[in-house]
């Protein structure tokens, strides 16, 4: 087991994805107009009443523009993890990732729920979850976890010279937290850690996309259960 698990999320496969100067700054231009663009509709889309279909308006625009971004800054990689076969996709692994993670926030939100305030918190965030709206809900939930992955572990990743698991951490953690929800920032900074060591492990974005949207929408129809 800690031998996939170290594949997954540690050990580096090689890869020359160098950029000339004049393609990383454009890379960094874009990513940084798409950063600011993209906090801001957040904070808006999360203030709305829960139920309202621009709701759901602006979570779409927002994958819209996080996903833009990405492939207007340049190249994307879906990378690759060595395994006994030699090096594959990663398809398995990424998913494997997420059901721990899920097991962690299930663990986490037994013990939120007998926290008032922090089950406040966590109760703007799966308001939006209406049961009439399930389909439409874990669309949504899988596109924006798409394109946040897209934009973070794909752009802003590939932009950053210096340590970007650490920053596109911050960065993604940031991003959240100007909507004022607390448990959505913490859930953002575990989230990001784990898929910035996919991105840097595989040297691509399709790790960290089947991590995310596995987690998030299963995360999305879990947590109103949980929290009644």
């Amino acid at each position: 087991m800690d031998t996939w698990l170290r594949r997954a999320l540690w050990d580096r496969v090689p890869r020359d994805h160098r950029e000339h100067p004049e393609q990383l700054r454009r890379r960094q231009l874009v990513a940084a107009v798409g950063l600011v663009a993209g906090a801001v509709i957040l904070r808006v889309s999360l203030g709305l009443e829960p139920g309202s279909p621009w709701f759901y308006v602006g979570s779409l625009g927002l994958s819209a523009l996080w996903a833009g971004a990405a492939f207007a800054s340049g190249e994307l990689h879906l990378g690759r993890i060595t395994t006994a076969a030699g090096l594959r996709r990663p398809v398995v692994s990424p998913i494997l990732v997420a059901l721990g993670l899920i097991a962690i926030f299930v663990l986490g939100a037994l013990v939120v729920r007998e926290i008032p305030f922090l089950e406040r918190q966590v109760q703007v965030v799966v308001a939006h979850a209406e049961p009439g709206q399930w389909p439409l809900v874990a669309l949504i939930t899988a596109l924006t976890g798409v394109a946040e992955e897209l934009f973070f572990r794909g752009a802003a990743y590939a932009a950053i010279p210096w340590h970007p698991v650490v920053v596109t951490t911050l960065l993604y953690t940031v991003a959240t937290l100007v909507t004022g929800n607390v448990m959505l920032t913490f859930a953002a900074a575990v989230l990001g850690l784990v898929v910035g060591l996919e991105r840097r492990a595989s040297g691509g974005i399709l790790a960290p996309i089947l991590t995310h949207i596995t987690w998030s929408v299963t995360m999305a129809f879990t947590l109103p259960v949980l929290l009644g």
